[in-house]
Order: C-alpha cells, then sequence, then structure tokens
C-alpha cells in the first residue's frame, strides 16, 4: 500500500544550490559528479535522472535531504546505469527500489542514517559493489544474497538491529573489514564477533563447510572495470596493480576537491553579485515598510480590539453553557422524582392493600357506631370535652390565621397605614377569643350536641390515615409543578427558544394527577361525611352523651406503632422512623420482622426491595441504626435483650401534628415571583396546564394562562408554610 508524505517546500537558499549544481553538472567540461545534497530536496528531481542518463554521470550525491523513496514517479533506475558512487546518507528513506539490483556498475553504496527496515533481494545482481555502508538504519537481518557480492570489501552493519549473520556471507572471499556490534550478536558469538572479521569468517567458513583463505589471495574488480568480469580463485594476486590503481584513484579524487574548490569560488562570485540584486530590492522593502508599519498599526489596534470582544463572547458563551448544564440537572433531578411519583401512584392505584384498608375502615366505622354501656358508664365527660375546646379551638384559630393572612396581604398593597389598626384589631379578636375562659367552653360543648358533633367531624378528618396521605401527595404535586414553571421561566430568559418536549410531559401528567388527587380528596370527604350522616342517624335514638362517647373512642384508639409494638417490633426501630417521618412504613418493616442488627446489615438496595423508595431516607435510616448500634456497645444497657417484645405499660395519646413523609429537603423552592405584577409572590395553580406563574389578585380577571395562552379551567391555590 502506497504512502503519501506530506511534501516540504525547501527554501530559497536550497533552491538556488541546487539550480546552481544543475547548471554547473551540465556546463561543458564537467566532471563525473553530480552533487545536489543539502537542497532540501524530498525526492530527486527528474532532471537528475536525466542528467545522468545522458552525460554519463558516475557520482552521484544526494546526502543530508529529506529523500523518503529514491526514484518519484515516472522516473526509472535505468538512468542510473552509468552510476558507480551513489551517496544517500542522512536522510529519511524507508526502503530500497526492488530492483536495486540494476545498477551493475554500482561499485560504492552509502545509506547510512536513513529509515531502512530491509535490504532488496536484487542486492546480490550488485556484482561489483565494493562498499556497502548501512550504518544506523532499522535493519533486524541481511538478506541471503547479500553472499553473492562477489567484489565486497567493505561491510558496515552497526548501528541496527541484526543479531544474526547469513552463512551465505562466507562465500564473499574479499571481504576485508566488517562493523557491527558484538554485544548484540547471537550468530556468530558475541566472543567470535568481537575478535574481528577474520574470526567471523572464520566461523561462517566452518558452519558452511568451506575452507578459509585471506581476501588478500583473491583478485578483485576495482572501480576503474566497466564490464562484468569473473573472478577465479588464485593463490597469487596482482598487489602491485592493485595499489597502482588505487594511487590513480587518490589522485582523481584530489583533482575533484581542486575543481570543487574552484565552483565553489564561482560560487561565491555569483552570490556577490545577487546579493547586491537584494540590496536593491531591500531598498524598495525599505521605502514601502513605512507605509505597512501604519497600517500594521491600525490592524493591531483593531485585533487587540477583536480579541477583547471575543474574550467577552467567550466568557458569555462559557457562563450561558454552565446555565444550561445547571438546567440539565435540575431538568434530571425534576424527571426522576415526577417518574418516581407517577410510579408511587400507578402502584397504589393496582395495590390490593388500599381495598382491604377500606373495608377494614369500614368495619372499624360501623364498630365505631355502636355504643356498649360499658363504655357509657366510663365515659370522662369533663377530658373529652376539653379534647373537644382543643380541637374546635385549633380550626377556628387557623381559619382565623388564614383569614388574616390574606387580609394583611391585600391591605398591605393598597393601603399601609389604615390597614395595621384594623390587622391590630383583628389579633385582639383571636387573641381575646384564645383566652375565653374554658370552663364556660367546655360546658358549652357538653350541653351542645352540634359543636359536639363538629369537634368529632374535626378529629375524624386529621386522623384519617387516606386523606392524609392524598394532602401529602397534593404538596408535592404543588411543589413540582412550582419548580417546572420555574424552570420554564429561566430557560426563555436564556433566549432558549425551544423547550424540550419532556418538560411539558411532566407538566401535564402532573396536572392529571392532580385533577386526580382533588377528585380522590373530595370524594374522601364525602365517604367521612356519609359515615357521620350514619352516626348521627344513631344519635337521633337519644342516647345520652352519644358524641362525647365516640370522640372518647377515636382518642382511645391505638395507632398503628403501639400496634406494631405489641407485635414485637423494638421500641427504638418504631422511635427512629416516627423521628423520620417514615411512620407509613411501619407495616412494612413488621411484615418482615425487621430488626436493628438486621438492618445494620443490610443496604440501601436491599431497603429498596422491601419497599423504602426515598434515596435520602434508605441511607439515613442506615446511618442512624448503625448510631444506634454503636452506642449499645459502648453502654450495653441501652440495648433491649434478643427476644424481648416490648409491650406499653398506658396508652400513649396520638400525636397533636402529622408530619410530611415526603423529603421536604430537596423539593423547598425558592418563591417565584408572578408574571403580571412581578411584585407579589406566585400563588396560583392553573389547570389543565399545571403552570404556577401568577398571585391571587391578578389572576382573577385572566381567563388564558399568561405563559402557555391556554385557558384556565380551574385555579388552585398554594398556601405556603413556614
Amino acid at each position: 500500500m502506497p504512502l503519501f508524505f506530506r511534501k516540504r517546500k525547501p527554501s530559497e537558499e536550497a533552491r538556488k544550490r541546487l539550480e546552481y549544481q544543475m547548471c554547473l553538472a551540465k556546463e561543458a567540461g564537467a566532471d563525473d559528479i553530480l552533487d545536489i545534497s543539502k537542497c532540501e530536496l524530498s525526492e530527486i528531481p527528474f532532471g537528475a535522472f536525466a542528467t545522468c542518463k545522458v552525460l554519463q554521470k558516475k557520482v552521484l550525491i544526494v546526502h543530508t535531504n529529506h529523500l523518503t523513496s529514491l526514484l518519484p514517479k515516472s522516473c526509472s533506475l535505468l538512468s542510473l546505469a552509468t552510476i558507480k558512487v551513489l551517496d544517500l546518507h542522512d536522510n529519511q528513506l524507508t526502503a530500497l527500489p526492488d530492483d536495486l539490483g540494476q545498477l551493475t556498475a554500482l561499485q560504492v553504496l552509502n545509506v547510512e542514517r536513513n529509515q531502512l527496515m530491509q535490504l532488496p533481494r536484487s542486492i546480490g545482481n550488485l556484482t561489483q559493489l565494493q562498499t556497502l555502508n548501512v550504518k544506523d538504519n532499522k535493519l533486524k537481518e541481511l538478506p541471503d544474497t547479500v553472499g553473492e557480492l562477489r567484489s565486497l570489501r567493505t561491510l558496515n552493519i552497526s548501528g541496527n538491529e541484526i543479531q544474526r549473520l547469513p552463512q551465505m556471507l562466507a562465500h564473499v572471499r574479499t571481504l576485508e573489514m566488517l562493523s557491527l556490534d558484538a554485544s548484540a550478536m547471537v550468530y556468530p558469538p558475541r566472543e567470535v564477533c568481537g575478535a574481528g572479521t577474520a574470526a567471523i569468517l572464520q566461523f561462517l567458513c566452518k558452519e558452511s563447510g568451506l575452507e578459509y583463505y585471506p581476501p588478500s589471495q583473491y583478485l578483485l574488480p576495482i572501480l576503474e572495470q566497466d564490464g562484468i568480469e569473473n573472478s577465479r580463485d588464485s593463490p597469487d594476486g596482482p598487489t602491485d596493480r592493485f595499489s597502482r590503481e588505487e594511487l590513480e584513484w587518490q589522485n582523481r579524487f584530489s583533482d575533484y576537491e581542486k575543481r570543487k574548490e574552484q565552483k565553489m569560488l564561482e560560487k561565491l562570485e555569483f552570490e556577490r553579485r545577487l546579493e547586491l540584486g537584494q540590496r536593491e530590492h531591500t531598498q524598495l522593502l525599505q521605502q514601502s515598510s513605512s507605509q505597512k508599519d501604519e497600517i500594521l498599526q491600525t490592524v493591531k489596534e483593531q485585533s487587540r480590539l477583536e480579541q477583547g470582544l471575543s474574550e467577552h463572547q467567550r466568557h458569555l458563551n462559557a457562563e450561558r453553557q454552565r446555565l444550561q448544564e445547571q438546567l440539565k440537572q435540575t431538568e434530571q433531578n425534576i424527571s426522576s422524582r415526577i417518574q418516581k411519583l407517577l410510579q408511587d401512584n400507578q402502584r397504589q392505584k393496582k395495590s390490593s392493600e388500599i381495598l382491604k384498608s377500606l373495608e377494614n375502615e369500614r368495619i372499624r366505622m360501623e364498630q365505631l357506631m355502636s355504643i356498649t354501656q360499658e363504655e357509657t358508664e366510663s365515659l370522662r365527660r369533663r377530658d373529652v370535652a376539653s379534647a373537644m375546646q382543643q380541637m374546635l379551638t385549633e380550626s377556628c384559630k387557623n381559619r382565623l390565621i388564614q383569614m388574616a393572612y390574606e387580609s394583611q396581604r391585600q391591605n398591605l398593597v393598597q393601603q399601609a397605614c389604615s390597614s395595621m389598626a384594623e390587622m391590630d384589631e383583628r389579633f385582639q379578636q383571636i387573641l381575646s377569643w384564645q383566652q375565653m375562659d374554658q370552663n364556660k367552653a367546655i360546658s358549652q360543648i357538653l350541653q351542645e350536641s352540634a359543636m359536639q358533633k363538629a369537634a368529632f367531624e374535626a378529629l375524624q378528618v386529621k386522623k384519617d390515615l387516606m386523606h392524609r396521605q392524598i394532602r401529602s401527595q397534593i404538596k408535592l404535586i404543588e411543589t413540582e409543578l412550582l419548580q417546572l414553571t420555574q424552570l420554564e421561566l429561566k430557560r426563555k430568559s436564556l433566549d432558549t427558544e425551544s423547550l424540550q418536549e419532556m418538560i411539558s410531559e411532566q407538566r401535564w401528567a402532573l396536572s392529571s394527577l392532580l385533577q386526580q388527587l382533588l377528585k380522590e380528596k373530595q370524594q374522601r370527604e364525602e365517604e367521612l361525611r356519609e359515615i357521620l350522616t350514619e352516626l348521627e342517624a344513631k344519635s337521633e335514638t337519644r342516647q345520652e352523651n352519644y358524641w362525647l362517647i365516640q370522640y372518647q373512642r377515636l382518642l382511645n384508639q391505638k395507632p398503628l406503632s403501639l400496634k406494631l409494638q405489641e407485635e414485637g417490633m423494638e421500641r427504638q426501630l418504631v422511635a427512629l422512623l416516627e423521628e423520620l417521618s417514615a411512620e407509613h412504613y411501619l407495616p412494612i418493616f413488621a411484615h418482615h420482622r425487621l430488626s436493628l442488627d438486621l438492618l445494620s446489615q443490610m443496604s440501601p438496595g436491599d431497603l429498596a426491595k422491601v419497599g423504602v423508595s426515598e434515596a435520602g431516607l434508605q441511607h439515613e435510616i442506615l446511618r442512624r441504626v448503625q448510631e444506634l448500634l454503636d452506642a449499645a456497645r459502648i453502654q450495653p444497657e441501652l440495648k433491649p435483650p434478643m427476644g424481648e417484645v416490648v409491650t406499653p405499660t398506658a396508652p400513649q395519646e396520638p400525636p397533636e401534628s402529622v408530619r410530611p413523609s415526603a423529603p421536604p429537603a430537596e423539593l423547598e423552592v425558592q418563591a417565584s415571583e408572578c408574571v403580571v405584577c412581578l411584585e407579589r409572590e406566585a400563588q396560583m395553580i392553573f389547570l389543565n396546564c399545571g403552570h404556577v406563574c401568577c398571585c391571587q389578585q391578578c389572576c382573577q380577571p385572566l381567563r388564558t394562562c399568561p405563559l402557555c395562552r391556554q385557558d384556565i379551567a380551574q385555579r388552585l391555590r398554594i398556601y405556603h408554610s413556614s
């Protein structure tokens, strides 16, 4: 597969040197040498091949260039058929041509300091080759055809990765000098290679079954021979002829050096004339440099301003990207919570335990309708009346506080001064009502059946588990809708035109779920009112103290935690779940008979399999259990004995307030302002779209949502607890 290299453009000086050398080689009376070294060539020019072919050049010097291939395209190696000396050292050659053996006249080949990986097998056809220098390459072996080099006198393979010499090298009887890395050799052994060329050839001859003779006893074709002669083994060699021809070649090389020096002087003269032309050109450049300086100064100032502008733009883009990442993370968090909420709602719909709990609730309510003589006798009239008075006080107080809060918000906008007096008067009424004589209220409650019925109704709604769960889910959905609305407003402030469809789908799903929960809440309140109507029908039998006995029975009803304690749950575990607002998981823990020791060996994944779905609650339960067990190890008296069943000594009073089971820390959001007046807090949910974007005052005249322009089918008020 051919390799493509990016050609490097030669410098002006290298280009001039190449032109000078090519012109010098074509002059009349020129010698047989073509020297194009140090010209920064990436390939030998076509003109060099043509010059060698036409002028019958014998020496080609191309060292210290950037050659990656000896032959460019559309060139033939036969153009160098007359070359006897080929110098290619200090280049980037990775391979020699496969038809290198066509250079039958070649006597000296120098490819030192290249990137050669292997030598072509056709190198054995160079029967007149006397010097082969492949030093400092990447060769790993020599081809067997190197044994066919019958005239080889000098071989340098040092600086490579060669570890073994071919046995065919023993047939090269004319080899006088072999240079290699003896320490890296495996065959012949390093001690043989360290002994010199004669020892290496003796070892190879012994391995090949040949008799060793010194190189001086063989005829050697020297550089002057143009034809090919078959060398014959002879004990007597013409040493005097060899010395004479060697002296002749030395004289030729000295003449070449003299001519080279003369050409160098001519080159200096040429460069002097060239320098004069360059000076004239420099004067012209200096005349235009003054004008360029002014232009450059203007360009620098403009570039500085553009750089500052681009830096500011990068800063804005980075800030925008950071905000988009935050929005994306918020979207993912909201999406996961909404998906989890929808899954919990779907699971609660399909669960048969809800139907079973409703049936148990119906049975319990029917049992409440019947009053025994024993309950009538054990009626604590005074205590029950006091509890009724406290329940009615709390209900009235909440309604008055809500009315005062609404009045305060409206009057603060319209008239700040006059509203203070009215608010003081309202709060004085509340305080005077709270300081009312309780004995009088209790006696009035004991005499009026309507107040007893109202107190029982308030306590019934407060202790109803299903009604509390529906309120908790409604609160969660209101919080999620508020966060989604804030997220959409934030994305619009960043000029993001196309909102993700995921946000719209989630908002529609939450809106549908909120409408369904409102219907379920209304349906549950109607069921409780029906139960109250049946109880009222029972009370028409003129049974004395009917509502007081029902209220006392509801107060004395054992909470779920007390029942689970009687079934064997550890008191510390029950208290831990109540402290973490996870009382609704008490039936699950009791069903699976989980204890503190068993929980210490569980992971959050195990709690998820059991049914604890909140990730934060899983880690908090495991952490608190570990703290309790660590404290029990330090003080063993804190841990109850194994197998002990904890039983209550006295009936526990129900808690006055029920903490929410949802994790409030993650869902608390900052208040958002009304998109209409931009002053008050957003308090209204628009259905069916689900946006939370308006306060109570601004939403009254609206018929469509300010954000999505959809018709408003229903308005729902949000009350933020402090």
